[in-house]
């Protein structure tokens, strides 16, 4: 068997690319491993530069027609000040690029179907149930697999890696996985019947060791998440961990949470690291990574299927570049691994702000919290963390990701 494209996992990224690339005209394998689309408690909020990404794809209006919900406002609550103080200060989403109202949320196991779906009926030859998957890369790339217990053998033009953050990949082809150390937890939680909760609104703050975030999905659904210290692993653990986490939603800062609170859980509640990695290079000869494969941002800005986005549309991009070539050139995703190293490089700055204004616990941190918002009334510039996360790491000058940045915002 022979495909010009063999895409391992069939979530957002290898959906997303399998659609284009059929669109364009190329034959295309797409092999993922499980009958199933399973909630994995993140990847369901899109910036609005990731909704640019998904418009330049042309998946836009697909999305939209799966249940894709805009996102309006954005208020930051904190202990440190009066609930009507943050609700004045409410920021527009529509202000971060032309066109995009807000953020686009849309619940990951259906958005992952729905992606699979439509590259099926773009012309990609998608498989389910797939195991035992080994890949080659090199002047011969390919990929065998077992299906219905049947080995299967593809030989390939590139061959790509989709297949999430324990990519099995990235880990045969050698590529190595670099990483920060942890810097706090995160926990999330879908829940519904909270309708109370302007469908319009998302909102972040910190009140003592819980740092909360709420995402609107639409019809009283609202993906929930808290950031707790290191320490805390087990705070939200066993069969009462969901009761006690929307307990925690009880919050003098933001009164507007009780209905949170109240609200049914719809999915499973799962606590994980924050952490942040990145790979140097994610191609060479004959493959690509691209999204979790090829590294993944702390999810305390949610930038993973905005990152996943715009890795689709420079994969696709360099391979038409290719196709247009008289000479028929292999594709050079040289651009790709340039622009993706420094676009990582920003967000993990960009995430290292936001979790330390909001993630640290410390007996300092409410004041350091206070002093910030009461500076940012005068000078917006600080709010790079946030900005960054919003309209997209390029749209922001080189200098707004130096130290010197860093100290300014914390006042180190």
């Amino acid at each position: 068997m022979r495909v010009d494209v063999a895409i391992v996992g069939g979530g957002v990224g290898g959906g997303a690319l399998a659609t284009v690339l059929a669109r364009d005209g190329l034959a295309v394998l797409l092999l993922e491993r499980s009958a199933l689309f399973e909630d994995r408690v993140r990847g369901e909020w899109i910036a609005p530069w990731g909704v640019v990404e998904a418009i330049e794809l042309g998946l836009y209006d697909e999305l939209i027609a799966a249940g894709g919900h805009h996102l309006k406002r954005h208020v930051s609550y904190d202990e440190t000040r009066e609930p009507e103080a943050a609700e004045a200060q409410a920021i527009p989403l529509g202000l971060f690029r032309p066109g995009v109202p807000g953020p686009l949320c849309i619940g990951h196991p259906h958005l992952c179907q729905t992606l699979y779906d439509l590259a099926g009926a773009s012309g990609a030859d998608t498989r389910r149930g797939v195991e035992q998957v080994e890949v080659r890369a090199g002047a011969e790339p390919r990929a065998e697999f077992t299906q219905g217990g049947e080995r299967t053998t593809v030989e390939c033009s590139l061959l790509v890696g989709a297949d999430g953050r324990a990519s099995s990949v990235r880990r045969q082809l050698g590529v190595e996985l670099r990483e920060d150390p942890p810097h706090h937890l995160f926990t999330g939680l879908l829940v519904e019947g909270a309708h109370g909760w302007p469908e319009d609104l998302q909102m972040l703050g910190t009140e003592r060791d819980f740092a909360f975030l709420a995402f609107p999905q639409g019809e009283g659904r609202v993906r929930l998440y808290g950031g707790i210290p290191l320490e805390q692993r087990g705070r939200f653990a066993g069969t009462d961990g969901p009761r006690r986490f929307l307990e925690a939603f009880r919050l003098k800062c933001c009164p507007g949470a009780r209905h949170l609170a109240g609200a049914r859980p719809a999915g499973p509640c799962r606590t994980y690291p924050n952490q942040d990695t990145w790979t140097d290079r994610p191609d060479l000869p004959g493959a690509v990574l691209v999204g979790d494969a090829a590294g993944y941002n702390d999810p305390i800005i949610g930038q993973g299927l905005s990152i996943t986005l715009r890795d689709v549309r420079l994969v696709r991009d360099a391979l038409r570049a290719a196709r247009s070539s008289s000479s028929g050139e292999v594709p050079d995703f040289s651009a790709y691994a340039e622009e993706r190293r420094e676009r990582m490089r920003r967000l993990r700055f960009a995430a290292s702000i936001v979790s330390a204004l909001d993630c640290e616990f410390d007996a300092e941190a409410p004041a350091r919290r206070g002093r910030y918002f009461e500076r940012m009334q005068s000078d917006p510039s600080l709010g790079v963390g946030l900005a960054a996360a919003l309209a997209g790491p390029e749209m922001l000058p080189a200098e707004a990701f130096s130290e010197q940045t860093r100290a300014r915002v914390l006042e180190s």
